[in-house]
């Protein structure tokens, strides 16, 4: 193609919250794809607060990025040559892609996706990554009870939204923790939770009120002293998925608080750390599900769309000022 191929690369590691100055935008040539592979044009890139860990040089559960790198995450593609029998030009293609306006790909890194799901967004969000992780969390590990309590921090966001409405499903009570009285209106109102805390005013004390009868199930997606006021409101053999903790993700130093260990002997809870590839094997279960939800009317979703490839860098720094809510996608092109 006689096209020049952008790309967003890792400039530096970044020390605290990353800026602008830690990532590259380099223009380099299209390549041609050889036999079993693809060239795909860029049209949605999924930003994610797990990036963050990605940009350290430090053993993880998945390798970090090099410098002088491409970025890379979920993104939704368009094909645009095919040397595969498995795609024709036009598909739309779902893979762990990098932040550039075209990829060659092995055909087999990426799946097809059913484009009659509309829109198209939503396999990047509540029917993608981040609602499996809602999926597989709450009900794997933290197998909500009609009548339990269910609490959910960083509620607002992609994950913590759907957490909640599937424990409501289960016929639980849902009280989600998010960072603004519009968020909080959004998840009583919208979603159904049962009660909001905003997490800016005092959470042990709102936490006590809206949770009198203790707390079963904690989805934790923040960590930090939202966790922290938790702990003393678990019941006996509480639950605790914990899937992120974006409040340390940009720290210099290694925070610290409240051991837990007390409380989770006191009650004899469960405290679970997990990542939604431990169940890769089970996509296909949760995507079903999801699925007949969404269609029935049972799960709603709110997705923050940011406009153009120059503003991933954007979209992702916003994630830690809390700016989005549900999912945050950067919109890179048109479908043809």
């Amino acid at each position: 193609m006689n096209v020049t191929n952008e790309q967003i690369q890792l400039a530096r590691r970044p020390v605290g919250t990353p800026v602008m100055e830690d990532f590259a935008f380099v223009e380099a040539p299209v390549a041609s794809p050889e036999d079993g592979e693809l060239l795909v044009r860029t049209v949605y890139v999924s930003v994610d607060p797990y990036l963050r860990g990605r940009m350290q040089d430090a053993k993880s559960y998945i390798p970090p990025f090099q410098l002088g790198e491409v970025i890379s995450s979920g993104v939704i593609a368009q094909v645009v040559e095919s040397k595969s029998d498995q795609f024709a030009k036009g598909d739309l293609v779902l893979g762990a892609l990098g932040w550039q306006r075209y990829t060659v790909t092995r055909a087999e890194a990426v799946r097809k996706i059913d484009a009659s799901i509309e829109p198209v967004t939503l396999h990047l969000s509540m029917l993608g990554m981040t609602g499996l992780t809602a999926y597989f969390g709450l009900l794997d590990i933290g197998q909500p009870k009609e009548g339990e309590t269910v609490v959910v921090s960083g509620a607002a966001g992609a994950v913590g939204s759907t957490v909640g409405q599937i424990a409501k499903i289960h016929g639980a009570r849902v009280v989600g923790i998010a960072g603004t009285a519009e968020k909080c209106d959004y998840l009583t109102e919208q979603l159904g939770f049962d009660v909001a805390i905003n997490y800016k005013e005092e959470v042990k004390a709102a936490l006590r009120e809206a949770c009198p009868d203790g707390i079963d199930v904690y989805f934790d997606n923040v960590g930090g002293t939202i966790s922290d006021a938790v702990f003393p409101l678990l019941n006996k053999f509480a639950r605790i998925p914990v899937c992120g903790a974006i409040s340390s993700y940009n720290n210099t130093e290694v925070e610290m608080g409240p051991r837990v260990q007390t409380a989770l002997i006191k009650t004899s809870a469960l405290m679970k750390g997990f990542t939604v590839g431990d169940y890769s094997d089970r996509y296909g279960e949760g995507l079903t599900a999801l699925t007949t939800w969404y269609k029935e009317g049972k799960l709603k979703y709110e997705e923050t769309i940011t406009e153009g490839f120059d503003h991933i860098i954007d979209a992702f720094l916003d994630l830690f000022k809390g700016a989005n809510l549900g999912k945050s996608i950067v919109k890179v092109a048109e479908i043809e």
